[in-house]
């Protein structure tokens, strides 16, 4: 089964601006929740070095939620060529 590239691509731009927003609202919420699911994923790595006082700002959790959705639309859209790509083979 070949993927649509174009298809792919925005279902995973859909899928990535779905958990930013979950993200940011877990951060904004509950920021010692976040913090601790966030430093086990990291492997003990002590994240409370980096973590900030003040909550996330609306201009920085839009620039974030922007970026992230267009990188998992690139990613999607690389998956789907080299899905396609390796089903030839």
């Amino acid at each position: 089964m070949k993927h649509d590239p174009i298809a792919t691509a925005n279902a995973m731009a859909v899928t990535v601006a779905f958990i930013a927003v979950v993200c940011a609202l877990a951060i904004i919420l509950a920021p010692e929740l976040s913090l601790g699911i966030a430093q086990s994923w990291f492997h003990g790595i002590d994240l409370s070095k980096v973590q900030t006082v003040v909550g996330p700002s609306l201009g920085s959790i839009l620039y974030g939620w922007i970026t992230a959705t267009i990188g998992g639309w690139v990613v999607g859209y690389v998956f789907a060529k080299t899905y396609n790509y390796f089903l030839k083979k």
